[in-house]
């Protein structure tokens, strides 16, 4: 019976601004994820267009990887890791995203931080974007309304393929970029929020402003791919999707329909132009009921085939159920909410858990698309304790990740091509829904709290120690 490759690629997950800190430091610019403010699930964090006396930023400090990355990718290296994701901060290479020339504090210090990967023999696996386009391209042009954010975004991959050719070979181009396919889209990933300060829930969303901007995206998705595909063959170029798995809250015509629609639009539209080169047959009815007119220049359905990703990526927490009847109970979640499944348990912060989910949505996906895959975010928010010895039993943690890796398998066994696994935020970070540092999904404790304080120190959890057995045993260790 099959189980996981040998050389599955086993591993975590960050992202530049939950993680780096160092906002301002060595030529970096602001990028919006540094314009947020810190907030909950009772009150939303905010994007604010100056900084505001008084406001606490929690991106600008994070856990301070800018100053301890050799510490962090040495226990990362202690865990087994077999590769690592992370981001590049775009603003760190350019800090406005209109420069001509980069940065070139910022380009040796990603040099540092392969070169340290590479010494301890964890594969990168970079992400070009995730959520922190340049804060001067909103005010600019509304971020990627603006097609000019095409040729910034390519002058970007251009200097960062040529300069980390030797060291990098897995490359993701958007994070999530389905994101842009709903309506916290605008500030998480699009950056079409120019002018405005409020709370990210709060602004007033233009369906035909957003669904532009993302296909701006796909058109510089798409040409990094080719650049790739062109000059360096020996790249491999992936796309990233938050997966919601949609289930029917009842065996009800009208649910199963529902299911289907959001599956649609929230789930497989964006892969569908990724991986098969064109927008799909249902996005027509959809575009023509709400008003979207997607202003397409000669050459953008060329590029979109030339440049579909060699792999698939998507993070996977929960799932969540439809009705096309109004009343059922309403649950929280990654991006978006949706009504509860009576059958499910849910985290703190009402995310429901479904291992069994996983497995369906795996093969969902490779039963469309037949290329290879990864689980590039997956994981468990709490809040961990710190006992007075020092430890942190995140058992609760354990009991997730177990769960989900033992579905993995069984989609291995269903013959799922199944290529790795980084759970979501290894080493704890700030929180991208609502800014806390609070809401923590590591295997390595930080030393960080909401309000700002604490000594940034690095704790083992349990956790630690398991997913180092669950690594040395290439996933046949879970208890």
């Amino acid at each position: 019976m099959k189980t996981f490759r040998n050389d599955f690629l086993w591993g975590g997950a960050t992202a530049a601004n939950q993680f780096e800190g160092a906002w301002d430091a060595d030529g970096k610019g602001p990028s919006t994820s540094d314009m947020c403010t810190n907030g909950s699930p009772e009150h939303p964090k905010r994007i604010t267009r100056q900084w505001e006396e008084g406001a606490f930023y929690p991106s600008r400090e994070a856990s301070d990887f800018y100053h301890h990355y050799e510490e962090d990718i040495a226990l990362m290296a202690e865990m087994g890791y077999k590769t690592f994701r992370f981001s590049i901060a775009w603003t760190r290479i350019f800090p406005t995203g209109m420069e001509n020339t980069p940065n070139e504090a910022g380009l040796a210090f990603y040099d540092r931080v392969l070169d340290a990967c590479r010494k301890h023999g964890i594969e990168p696996l970079v992400t070009i974007s995730h959520y922190e386009m340049p804060y001067a391209l909103v005010e600019k042009c509304n971020g990627w309304e603006g097609r000019e954010c095409i040729g910034y975004f390519m002058n970007y991959c251009r200097t960062i393929f040529e300069r980390y050719q030797g060291k990098v070979t897995y490359w993701l181009t958007f994070n999530e970029i389905n994101a842009g396919a709903m309506p916290m889209g605008n500030v998480m990933s699009l950056g079409t929020v120019k002018g405005y300060t409020g709370t990210i829930l709060d602004f007033p969303d233009n369906p035909r402003v957003r669904f532009q901007a993302l296909h701006h995206q796909f058109v510089a998705s798409a040409k990094a791919v080719k650049l790739a595909h062109d000059k360096y063959p020996q790249f491999q170029m992936g796309n990233m999707i938050c997966f919601i798995t949609k289930y029917p809250l009842t065996c009800k015509p009208g649910d199963i329909l529902k299911a289907q629609q959001e599956m649609q639009m929230m789930n497989w539209f964006c892969s569908d132009v990724q991986v098969r080169g064109e927008y799909p047959y249902y996005a027509g009815r959809y575009f023509e009921e709400n008003g979207i007119e997607i202003r397409m220049e000669e050459g953008d359905t060329e590029l979109l085939k030339e440049g579909c990703v060699d792999f698939y990526t998507f993070s996977y927490y929960m799932s969540n159920c439809s009705s096309d009847e109004p009343g059922a109970e309403i649950g929280h979640g990654n991006l978006t909410t949706g009504l509860k499944n009576p059958y499910l348990k849910a985290s703190a912060w009402d995310w429901q858990i479904d291992p069994q989910g996983l497995r369906y949505t795996l093969n969902e996906i490779y039963s469309r698309y037949q290329i290879p895959m990864m689980v590039v975010e997956n994981g468990l928010g709490a809040r961990d304790a710190v006992e007075e010895d020092g430890s942190i039993n995140d058992t609760y943690r354990i009991d997730y990740l177990r769960q989900h890796i033992e579905e993995m398998k069984e989609a291995v066994k269903d013959g799922v091509d199944l290529m790795g696994y980084t759970p979501w935020g290894c080493i704890d970070l700030v929180s991208a829904s609502t800014g806390e540092m609070g809401k923590r999904y590591g295997m390595i404790y930080v030393d960080k709290q909401d309000d700002g304080t604490g000594t940034l120190e690095r704790k083992r959890k349990k956790s630690f120690e398991w997913y180092k057995r669950v690594i040395a045993s290439n996933g046949e260790e879970l208890d």
